[in-house]
C-alpha cells in the first residue's frame, strides 16, 4: 500500500494518467504536495485559461472535473491508496474553479488561493463528510469541489462585507 510513501517511478511516468493525477509532477513535493499542486494550477490557469471566455473555461473546468473522476480513481487503485498525497489533480480543478469566478487581478487571485487551501486542509463539514465517506475517484474530485464551492462563497461574502463597510 502506497498511501503514504512516493511511489516508484516505475508506477509513475510510464502511465500519463498517474503524470496528469500528479499535476504534471507537482504533486511529488515531499512538502506540502497539495499546496504546491496547487501553486502549479494557479500557474497554468493564468498562462492557459485567464482570458478565455468564461463559456470556455467552464467547458474546460467541466471536462476536466469529470476526467478527473476517471484520473483520480485509477491512479488511487494502482497504487493501491485511497487518497495518495500525491494525487493533486483534484487541486487543480477545485483551484481553476475558484479562479474562474473570482476577479482577474492578483489579490482576488491570491485570496481565492488561500481560501481553497484553508478549506482543502481543514475540511470542514460537508468537505470532511465527502473526504471519509465517498471512495474512488469521486470521493477524491468531491472534496475538492466543495472546497472549492466553499471558498467561493467565503471569497463573495467578505467581498460584500467589505463593499458595505468600505463603502
Amino acid at each position: 500500500m502506497l498511501e503514504n510513501k512516493r511511489p516508484p517511478a516505475n508506477l509513475l511516468f510510464k502511465n500519463p494518467v498517474h503524470i496528469l493525477a500528479t499535476g504534471l509532477g507537482s504533486g511529488l513535493s515531499p512538502k506540502a504536495p497539495g499546496t504546491v499542486g496547487s501553486l502549479l494550477a494557479v500557474f497554468v490557469y493564468i498562462v492557459a485559461l485567464n482570458g478565455l471566455p468564461a463559456l470556455v473555461q467552464g467547458i474546460i473546468i467541466g471536462v476536466t472535473l469529470l476526467a478527473g473522476f476517471y484520473i483520480c480513481g485509477k491512479t488511487a487503485k494502482d497504487w493501491n491508496a485511497h487518497d495518495h498525497k500525491a494525487i493533486v489533480w483534484d487541486e487543480w480543478v477545485g483551484q481553476w474553479m475558484v479562479l474562474m469566478v473570482v476577479p482577474p487581478t492578483t489579490i482576488s487571485w491570491v485570496v481565492g488561493f488561500l481560501l481553497f487551501r484553508l478549506f482543502d486542509v481543514f475540511k470542514p463539514w460537508p468537505i470532511s463528510w465527502a473526504d471519509r465517506s465517498l471512495h474512488g475517484g469521486v470521493g477524491i474530485m468531491l472534496d475538492d469541489v466543495l472546497a472549492a464551492l466553499a471558498a467561493i462563497a467565503s471569497y463573495w461574502i467578505i467581498f460584500l462585507v467589505l463593499q458595505a463597510v468600505v463603502g
